[in-house]
């Protein structure tokens, strides 16, 4: 500080205004550390003397300022320091004006040495205690009692809790403070309140300072820090629920004047403090995504990381409680929905296993009137039934999605598809939040995986190609981002975002499965059509898997199948060509097929599929060329009873898809050759245009959208 004193008298002589300015603020900033805090000294008495001369040597400049102009940076300087000192004067107005009447005397009077410092050490980070307060009323040999963690042991008698609260919270936000030693003064604090209101006072201030360290959005919160907010939370909601209905944390309370004294409510009454629970538990979840989102699920860290899941989802029962307790129902949907996320794409063991982990950590006393149910369709019927009631269409829609989501999981195709289509969400989807989009994609995708599961092919496929079809399946399900195309631009704010919106890797749908099952459906619709229209037909089911034929079929080696697609595209070729047996054991190389539920029961279906689809291929493309059929014969060679086939047959020739006709006697199919007329020939013709004018301007509408987005 003298060096800066020293500086300031050396501008004055020179007249240099600019370093005047510099030095003054510096000169304030040490000043300000010093007069402030636990450790507070009085204020620098050389300091008021500074500013006196200052302010006459700004009185001098003026009337110079009458002759000859200055350089223009130095009259910038002084006009800087002219607010300065008008702004400053005001503060130390008492002063100023002693020091002016009497300057000797003024500075002849003894000023307190300031107290030294506190120690900081490697070990224990920066650590602040209250032994400047302590030694202010200094003890018989200088000496101060430190605890286990290195701070100075301070009775509660002698640490007023409000005013440093007070001065804690006046320096929050402030450019110069330090958030690790607020933090560790406010855990000092902690230690020293004496009562209820005192401790909820601090833990409201401590949690959201903790919050404050990572100011960053894409930074997670340390792991070790996270888990310190995590139990102050949980003792913030033991101490409210103890004390009964004595406190209660609202957002809509009036700030509480307490005149820095203890409050304890009458029998009876409920203090409000002004607070939000409900924010701070959002924030801890937000920080567990983040923190999911950063870490590497193919190292042991992120299970580890999952393990905290069960504390988290605790926090949530908990405060759940706590707002139903008090009858707060314009926040109580927030943890609703923060509850349902964390459960509706589980399996209904691994519900059950977090729902039971809840109950072992919760005190006993923790009820909920809203949510009873103990089995996993029923919790998750009775979460989103909640949510259904509520005004907020962004609840409810995301309810309803969470509750397809879960129905599709667990193979309740017809009731998701029913729901899907009664809620007509995908009407009004393109106007919802992206996040909600999100979800929205990856329910209509785990219904398109529920219909395969149970057999059901077109819808399968119906469901998938929306989102497979698009080439764009990672991004539309947060799961990765898209390679950036040619002379489209990316800018960092958008990437930062796109990675905020990124799913935690156990939530992500297996996008390898997701194609294998879409190119498998897409092969048993897309061969007996194909074998149906004729080789000259352009007209495609699936595109996508129209274009990965013919890109195979153009190779001119074709060698073993090594991935998945190669597979599909082997089988595809064998399927064509009436060979089903190759065709099965082509697909059932695929070892994806293991990682879902039920793999034999899929696998047999899947065989079953081949051999009809392969039958109805053969019937398609070799009809010209017989006259009668044996209905035993055709059961041989696609390896299925005479009842399935003639079955088949019937409902083929039912559909006008085969032009022939039963004959029970002999159990064979007669078929019949008609021959198109001139009238049936042109509308074909006319059919086959009007699909390709049709593909034509999807593609221009495709390279449209394309554009407006780059």
């Amino acid at each position: 500080m003298q060096n800066s004193v020293r500086a300031i008298e050396n501008g004055q002589k020179n007249n240099d205004w600019n370093l005047i300015s510099s030095e003054f603020d510096k000169l304030t900033n040490q000043v300000n550390r010093l007069t402030s805090g636990f450790d507070a000294q009085p204020l620098p008495k050389f300091y008021i003397k500074v500013i006196a001369d200052i302010e006459e040597a700004l009185v001098e400049a003026g009337q110079k300022e009458k002759g000859p102009k200055k350089k223009t940076s130095s009259a910038k300087g002084l006009n800087l320091m002219k607010q300065k000192i008008k702004k400053i004067t005001k503060q130390y107005e008492e002063k100023l004006q002693e020091y002016k009447k009497d300057p000797e005397a003024f500075m002849e009077e003894e000023e307190e040495e300031p107290a030294p410092s506190p120690v900081r050490s490697k070990e224990i980070g920066k650590s602040v205690s209250f032994a400047a307060a302590a030694t202010s009323e200094k003890e018989d040999d200088g000496f101060t009692t430190v605890g286990k963690t290195g701070r100075a042991v301070v009775s509660a008698a002698k640490v007023n809790v409000f005013e440093k609260l007070a001065e804690v919270l006046s320096n929050r936000g402030k450019k110069n403070t330090d958030r690790d030693e607020q933090i560790a003064i406010l855990e000092n604090l902690l230690d020293c309140a004496a009562s209820p209101f005192q401790e909820i006072l601090v833990l409201l201030t401590l949690i959201p300072s903790r919050f404050d360290i990572n100011f960053s959005m894409v930074d997670h919160m340390q792991i070790s820090v996270w888990k310190k907010v995590e139990k102050e939370i949980n003792q913030l909601l033991e101490i409210l629920e103890t004390t009964g209905s004595s406190f209660m944390i609202s957002e809509d309370a009036e700030e509480l004047d307490h005149d820095n004294k203890d409050v304890v409510p009458k029998e009876g009454e409920t203090v409000k403090i002004r607070g939000s629970v409900v924010s701070l538990v959002e924030r801890l979840d937000d920080e567990f995504t983040k923190s999911l989102q950063s870490i590497d699920p193919h190292t042991t860290d992120y299970i580890d990381r999952l393990r905290d899941e069960p504390a988290l989802y605790t926090v949530l029962v908990r405060t759940q409680s706590y707002l139903e307790k008090h009858n707060m129902r314009s926040v109580l949907p927030r943890i609703i929905i923060r509850r349902l996320e964390h459960l509706y794409y589980k399996p209904e063991q691994v519900i059950q296993s977090t729902e039971k982990i809840a109950r072992t950590m919760l005190p006993k006393y923790i009820k909920s009137d809203i949510i009873t149910a103990e089995e996993p369709q029923q919790l998750i019927h009775q979460l989103c039934a909640y949510l259904y009631k509520q005004d907020t269409s962004v609840l409810r829609t995301r309810a309803m999605l969470c509750h397809i989501y879960h129905y599709a999981l667990h193979k309740h195709f017809h009731t998701a598809r029913d729901m899907l289509l009664m809620s007509h969400l995908q009407e009004s989807i393109h106007q919802a939040d992206i996040s909600t989009q999100i979800l929205y994609n990856r329910t209509v995708v785990q219904i398109g995986l529920c219909a395969f599961r149970d057999g059901l092919i077109k819808e399968a496929h119906a469901c998938l190609q929306e989102i497979q079809g698009t080439g764009r399946a990672k991004e539309l399900l947060a799961q990765g981002f898209q390679a950036q195309r040619y002379g489209q631009q990316s800018t960092p704010e958008l990437e930062q975002l796109e990675r905020q919106r990124q799913l935690p890797f156990h939530m992500h749908i297996n996008l390898e499965l997701l194609e294998c099952v879409f190119l498998t459906c897409s092969m048993l619709l897309e061969i007996p059509a194909q074998a149906q229209a004729g080789p000259n037909n352009k007209r495609a089911i699936s595109r996508p898997f129209r274009r990965l034929l013919d890109y195979n079929e153009r190779q001119a080696f074709a060698g073993p199948p090594e991935n998945t697609r190669d597979h599909i595209m082997s089988a595809a070729k064998a399927l064509a060509s009436g060979e089903w047996e190759r065709a099965r054991d082509f697909i059932l190389a695929i070892k994806i097929w293991n990682l879902m539920p039920d793999a034999e029961v899929i696998k047999n279906m899947l065989v079953q599929k081949i051999q009809e689809e392969g039958l109805r291929t053969y019937l398609f493309t070799y009809a010209s060329y017989y006259t009668t059929v044996s209905l035993a014969q055709l059961g041989t060679m696609f390896g299925l009873p005479v009842s399935r086939v003639s079955a088949i047959v019937s409902k083929m020739i039912w559909n006008e898809e085969l032009a022939a006709s039963l004959d029970q006697v002999s159990q064979s199919v007669i078929l019949h050759w008609v021959e198109p007329s001139r009238l049936q020939v042109l509308a074909l013709q006319f059919a086959e245009k009007t699909a390709n004018l049709v593909d034509q301007n999807e593609r221009l509408l495709t390279s449209g959208r394309d554009r407006q987005n780059d």
